[in-house]
């Protein structure tokens, strides 16, 4: 079990969700995208509202498929404005979605309560110790700095080399993420793992249907919410994509996912809900 601000995220608790704020324009969805302080923290109030337990902010998109690489500067500068207008508008825990250790050390001294590191402190060296100094919970994407499988067995394999590096580092708390849609043949930025053995959305449908065999390396994150392997298979742009994308969550969670990072709150909490009340009714008869 780890805990996120105040919010207990693991094995014995319900699935939590944590909705996604993205302070920058380049995001591949632009539906998600909020960058003046009145509208983030509107939509921090509408999320707390539908029911989130957790906001994640992005400054900086790290689409393998988009070349979104902005000056730190500017990452910590939206960052700050982002931050500033969640606390001041509602009361929920904070993650801060970048793979550079300068942005994260300056998020977390303004307030965030956890790092999200797609590339799970491997892109940035000085990345673990800055999570270790500052005693957040890391949630740690699947990622190879060298060609990888695109196996379940790959993805284990990569996230179990990053369990050793926060361990050495001292971080107590690491949630793990199988990293939908960061396996890839080729890409435009650092952040994604050169994958060359199957197609990405074929291995994105094998993982997204394995979490079980992540779980027992720590609570599981998923954010497979708008991912172009669903736009891939089914032929639709990111705006229509939420439907589709509640049926991978509902796989997650039943899967034995912790935590799902998402793009529609409010449709994927009724959607967990109902799952939960279905459960107990089921346990019950």
């Amino acid at each position: 079990m780890a805990r996120i601000g105040s919010v207990p995220v693991g094995k014995g608790h319900e699935v939590k969700v944590m909705g996604i704020i993205n302070a920058s324009p380049e995001s591949f969805f632009p539906g998600s995208v909020r960058t003046g302080p009145q509208e983030i923290a509107v939509a921090a109030r509408e999320m707390q509202e539908a029911g989130a337990h957790i906001i994640d902010i992005g400054a900086m998109s790290t689409a393998p498929y988009l070349d979104t690489i902005i000056p730190v500067e500017e990452e910590i500068r939206r960052l700050k404005v982002a931050i500033e207008a969640i606390k001041s508008s509602c009361d929920l825990a904070i993650s801060v979605d970048t793979p550079r250790a300068q942005v994260a050390s300056a998020a977390v001294k303004l307030g965030a309560d956890a790092i999200n590191d797609v590339t799970g402190l491997k892109y940035d060296i000085k990345m673990a110790g800055v999570a270790a100094g500052a005693g957040v919970p890391v949630i740690a994407g699947a990622y190879s700095t060298m060609p990888a499988s695109g196996t379940v067995a790959g993805t284990v394999k990569a996230l179990k080399a990053t369990l050793a590096i926060a361990k050495k580092a001292g971080i107590r708390d690491v949630l793990v993420d199988p990293s939908i849609g960061f396996f890839r043949a080729e890409g435009k930025n650092p952040f994604f793992t050169k994958m060359t053995d199957r197609p990405w959305y074929a291995r994105d449908l094998e993982v997204l249907s394995s979490i079980d065999r992540l779980a027992p390396l720590g609570p599981v994150c998923v954010s497979a919410s708008r991912k172009s392997f669903i736009g891939h298979l089914l032929n639709l742009p990111a705006e229509q994509r939420l439907v589709p994308s509640i049926a991978c969550e509902i796989i997650a969670a039943l899967n034995g996912a912790s935590l799902v990072r998402t793009h529609g709150v409010r449709e994927t909490v009724q959607a967990l809900t109902m799952l939960q009340l279905l459960s107990r009714s089921g346990k019950r008869l």
